[in-house]
């Protein structure tokens, strides 16, 4: 609960100080943080200044965001981020807010009418937090959908979590553990903690993970030089395969499908190249993976796919065993 109301207080934070130019006074940053545990989570205990100052290094440790306290303006601010980074990591953090403050014994459960489909976590998500703020490894069952349920054991030096589609995501180096010795407790002298080069970055959901285990006797060394903005620039959801090309996709839609997808784009590289009272024509740079041609397909009612051509017949190909497969039974026949 201790760490699950250090990150409640680290949205609250990121919240309240997300303006540009704002500065919040110590007391009524004090104040607003306490007002909103009480009321969001039932949390009865005082926070302390000490406590919040605690949670602006934890806070800078873990996703780069710099607390200052101004003497000229006589308040706190985030100082020296670009505004789109403060609104993704708040984005996070108020994600996980919401729904803590859902499941909690609440007045928020009143007002706020939660999706039907929650993500089904087996691990902390605190606990995860927890592992890449302290830079300690971790070790978990996982269940490879994609081989007929197969569990494996993974070591992994834990980076980022990531969510999309409505499920979360550890992102980290897969460290094989033929590597390791088995049982072996390392206390790493300062300095000479395993670096992750020579790893492969992969990604894990948290839906598949199980029987976690943060290896706290032991760190790594985090690879700075990630470049987290392109990390996933260039694809749809999850999956980034460097091998798969970037390639220019255009397609239409009609007015009413085109009124939605502009509202809430699919991809951060959405244009829209030309738009009249029937139709809206959009134009991606992206990766074409599975999940995207999913995506595509959320609105096949009015779908078409003018570029590039492998694109459209792969759409074509979906549509032709869709309808073998959802072919009327025959007069008189049965299911």
């Amino acid at each position: 609960m201790a760490k699950d109301n250090q990150i409640r207080r680290m949205a609250l934070v990121i919240n309240k100080l997300n303006v540009p130019g704002r500065y919040v006074a110590t007391q009524d940053l004090v104040d607003y943080v306490e007002h909103a545990m009480r009321e969001r989570f039932s949390d009865t205990a005082g926070v302390e200044l000490r406590t919040l100052q605690r949670d602006f290094k934890t806070i800078e440790a873990l996703f780069g965001l710099v607390i200052r306290f101004s003497r000229r303006h006589g308040g706190y601010y985030i100082a020296g981020q670009e505004e789109n980074s403060i609104v993704d990591y708040t984005a996070l953090l108020l994600n996980f807010e919401l729904l803590s403050a859902i499941d909690a014994d609440s007045t928020v459960q009143k007002y706020v009418l939660a999706e039907h489909r929650r993500p089904e976590f087996r691990v902390g998500i605190s606990e995860l937090l927890e592992a890449i703020r302290l830079r300690h490894p971790v070790e978990f069952d996982y269940v490879l959908v994609r081989h007929g349920n197969a569990v494996v054991h993974k070591r992994i030096n834990p980076h980022f979590l990531k969510e999309s589609q409505e499920r979360w995501y550890l992102i980290g180096y897969d460290v094989p553990l033929d590597n390791l010795d088995a049982g072996r407790e390392t206390r790493y002298p300062s300095g000479r903690e395993p670096a992750s080069s020579g790893l492969r970055l992969k990604t894990f959901g948290l839906d598949r993970m199980s029987g976690l285990q943060v290896l706290e006797q032991e760190k790594f060394r985090r690879n700075e030089e990630i470049d987290i903005p392109a990390l996933f620039r260039e694809c749809y959801g999850i999956w980034n395969n460097p091998d798969d090309p970037v390639e220019e996709v255009v397609v239409k839609y009609d007015a009413l499908d085109g009124a939605f997808v502009k509202s809430l784009p699919l991809h951060p590289s959405q244009e829209i190249v030309e738009e009249t009272a029937d139709y809206v024509v959009v134009r991606f740079r992206i990766r074409i993976t599975n999940d995207f041609v999913m995506a595509l397909l959320s609105r096949s009612r009015s779908l078409e796919v003018l570029n590039p051509l492998s694109l459209r017949e792969r759409v074509y190909k979906v549509y032709l065993d869709a309808v073998e497969r959802n072919r009327p039974a025959e007069s008189g026949s049965s299911l």
